[in-house]
């Protein structure tokens, strides 16, 4: 399987990953503040249409290596971004609006399909608002993602800083060529 986020539409990405399950070990990954909170950020999201998703990004948490000096304050000090929950099915699906710059906001959906004794994950992320967004968006992802799998599998979680700036410009040449 490709670990690469793909172009959908303009202004939506999609990454697939097969995780070791079962599904309800995968679920809790995604939805229990404490376990999210060692691959993405921790915080709070309410199991219902209409409720909040507060989620904090402290990447010092997630990651030993030091950050760019860009993204100091929020490694260490963190940042809370505040959403809804659009979609709630327990153990399938879930989104929740994510804030972009300025008043932008756009959506991240997690599907989750047994197979097997595995699990398929697909994240979408749609309405964002341009490439450079499509952009950050997606190495930050592919990141992320890698470390659920780190997570999940046992293993010591892959470098995240360290990758970061190499894939944003692997994606931004992505697609770039996809754009021609």
């Amino acid at each position: 399987m490709n670990e690469y986020g793909v172009v959908l539409e303009s202004g939506a990405v999609r990454f697939e990953r097969v995780l070791p399950g079962p599904l309800e070990r995968v679920w809790a990954y995604i939805t229990e503040s404490g376990k999210r909170g060692t691959w993405l950020a921790s915080g709070e999201i309410e199991p219902r249409v209409g409720g909040k998703a507060e989620l904090l990004f402290k990447h010092s948490e997630i990651t030993d290596e030091a950050p760019p000096e860009r993204y100091r304050e929020v490694h260490e000090k963190g940042w809370l971004s505040h959403g809804t929950v659009t979609r709630y099915e327990p153990q399938r699906a879930i989104a929740f609006t994510w804030p972009g710059e300025g008043q932008a906001t756009s959506e991240v959906t997690f599907e989750l399909a047994p197979e097997g004794e595995r699990v398929r994950l697909v994240v979408t992320h749609r309405k964002l608002a341009d490439k450079a967004e499509m952009t950050s968006v997606s190495g930050g992802w592919h990141m992320h993602l890698g470390i659920l799998e780190d997570r999940l599998t046992g293993a010591p979680p892959r470098g995240f800083w360290s990758r970061l700036g190499g894939l944003e410009a692997e994606y931004a040449a992505r697609y770039a060529e996809a754009a021609k």
